[in-house]
Parts: C-alpha cells; structure tokens; sequence
C-alpha cells in the first residue's frame, strides 16, 4: 500500500532529509520517495496514514493527502 502526499513547502534538499527522517521515525521499514519539483512524498509499505501525517506536521510541514 503506498500513500501520497503534495507538501507544498517542502522545497530544498534538507527539507526532503527532514521529511524522510520524521516518516522512518514514525513508521520503520517503510519506503519514502520524494519528488521535490513537484513536492510530493510517497510513503510504501506503511500501514497508517494518519500518523505518517501527523509525523509531517510534526517535523514542521503542511502535507495535504493525494
């Protein structure tokens, strides 16, 4: 199962460590892929969408789902 989300203010290569740290945090072993021209984060193999999120905004974003 893979979940998306646009992060809008999500612009720079440290703001992509940022993110994928927070969401490896929040759920181990799941894959993150980054898209930062287009600001979206696919999360794969994560089981709760809400608390990868939550781990988003926690680390300082705004993630909206796709």
């Amino acid at each position: 199962m893979s979940i998306e989300f646009q992060v809008p203010d999500m612009t720079c290569g440290h703001c992509v460590k940022t993110i994928t740290g927070a969401v490896n945090q929040a759920a181990p072993g799941a894959t993150v892929t980054v898209d930062l021209p287009s600001h979206r984060v696919t999360v794969a193999g994560a089981g709760e969408a809400d608390k990868i999120e939550a781990a988003i905004r926690e680390a300082g974003y705004q993630p909206a789902r796709v």
